[in-house]
């Protein structure tokens, strides 16, 4: 399986221009020719599953495209996106803003799609695809160290409950690296699969390990790589896994 990850920016751009006239106006417009380079470089890579981090699902910004099932029609896949704030957040009344969100895109092969909100944090939202032998858990964590921290205990207890191997992939926003996630790591019976370490964060320059691919035992990691791809301030990440008779038997244990 082929699993590629990305923190779009909501195909808004990099560069100079994304902070004129203002530091940051380039939120408040969305780039149709980045968000098809974005979707030329997905198809290309031909992914079983997408995880998509920052993903308008269809405001004022974008014209009202829902960049999700733009991409996936381009693949010849299915969509499953919602917004990341919990239903209890004022950003669901906030234009624009209400419309930012995560999303997975998949084949047929997807059994079920199922939505979670941390209980802290702005950004809530964890979508969990169960394929036939995999769960894979996206997630777009706190910037805040202390919220992520409540987070991480909580997609602990959560992917617990999982009879079937699991990958939990994302933005952790973790600017110490897999240093801040170790113990989590240990706990979860997770491993990295980013062996090397390799930083996805800044897309000119990376420097910061920010995204992961997390996998549980029984789970092989082929080939893991941080593609030069620059339509975003994050690089993609792309990794190969093989699911092993062994992990697909894993039953949880009362």
């Amino acid at each position: 399986m082929r699993l590629l990850v990305y923190n779009i920016r909501y195909a808004t751009g990099t560069g100079a221009a994304f902070h004129l006239p203002l530091p940051g106006a380039g939120y408040l417009r969305s780039n149709r020719k980045v968000l098809d380079g974005i979707t030329e470089f997905i198809r290309a890579e031909s992914p079983d599953v997408v995880g998509l981090i920052e993903v308008d699902t269809g405001s004022i910004r974008t014209g009202k495209l829902n960049q999700a099932d733009y991409i996936a029609k381009h693949l010849g896949h299915y969509s499953t996106f919602q917004t990341k704030y919990g239903a209890d957040s004022l950003n669901q009344f906030m234009p624009i803003v209400r419309k930012q969100g995560n999303a997975f895109l998949s084949g047929p092969s997807a059994h079920a799609e199922r939505f979670h909100y941390f209980d802290t944090g702005i950004k809530r939202l964890i979508i969990e695809l169960e394929l036939a032998e995999v769960c894979v858990f996206l997630v777009h964590l706190s910037l805040k160290f202390r919220h992520r921290q409540y987070q991480l205990r909580y997609l602990h207890d959560l992917i617990q409950k999982s009879t079937k191997p699991v990958v939990v992939a994302g933005d952790f926003n973790t600017f110490w690296g897999t240093h801040e996630i170790y113990l989590f790591m240990r706990a979860a019976g997770l491993r990295s699969a980013n062996a090397a370490g390799l930083p996805s964060f800044p897309a000119r320059t990376p420097r910061v390990e920010l995204d992961f691919i997390l996998v549980s035992s029984g789970i092989e990691v082929k080939n893991f790589r941080v593609p030069d791809v620059r339509f975003s301030d994050h690089r993609p990440i792309v990794c190969d896994l093989e699911i092993g008779a062994a992990a697909a038997r894993r039953v949880s244990v009362a």
